[in-house]
């Protein structure tokens, strides 16, 4: 694995709440996880090349997971005024997704062949064309931990870093993967 120094000075630039080293035996795909996708509310199941089915089987993430030895888990914590905050909320997610791009942006330059996973659909273009054409950016699509069957507090609990930063808080977690 290529020496991973640099890497982690890009990412600690970016300005996440907080970064930790990633074990990739750690990330252990779930059928609970993925039928978690399939049932759950976010409504881009089956709708975006980045969520399933478009990313793949469950077998074919394991398997492109098994390629990668670490990596590391980045987290973006927004402070909310309470639980109802939703303009909080997506605040806080839109500052993660926009961080967590620009920086694998940056990482692609010094690292072919890393995977991103990021924190909910991929969201790139303003409608995906899954599943009657190809995508339009398959080398910027990010697919989630979760779409990966990745259970999100399980990895940072293996990782040492907290999932949970207290009352009216939200975490959005990702990871960047290297080989």
């Amino acid at each position: 694995m290529k020496d991973l120094k640099k890497a982690r000075e890009i990412i600690e630039k970016a300005g996440f709440s907080f970064v930790g080293d990633l074990d990739a035996a750690t990330l252990q795909p779930l059928d609970e996880v993925r039928d978690m996708c399939r049932t759950g509310n976010c409504g881009k199941y089956g709708k975006n090349w980045a969520c399933p089915p478009g990313c793949g089987s469950l077998e074919e993430c394991r398997q492109r997971l098994k390629e990668y030895a670490g990596g590391f888990l980045v987290q973006t914590v927004g402070e909310l005024e309470d639980s109802m905050d939703w303009e909080g909320i997506r605040d806080t997610e839109a500052r993660h997704k926009k961080m967590f791009l620009e920086t694998a942006a940056l990482l692609s330059g010094e690292y072919a062949g890393f995977l991103p996973l990021g924190s909910g659909t991929c969201t790139l273009c303003a409608a995906c064309t899954y599943p009657d054409a190809p995508c339009r950016q398959p080398d910027k699509r990010v697919s989630s931990l979760e779409a990966y069957g990745i259970l999100v507090n399980d990895i940072c609990t293996k990782n040492g870093m907290k999932y949970y930063h207290g009352p009216d808080t939200i975490t959005y977690t990702a990871c960047y993967l290297f080989r």
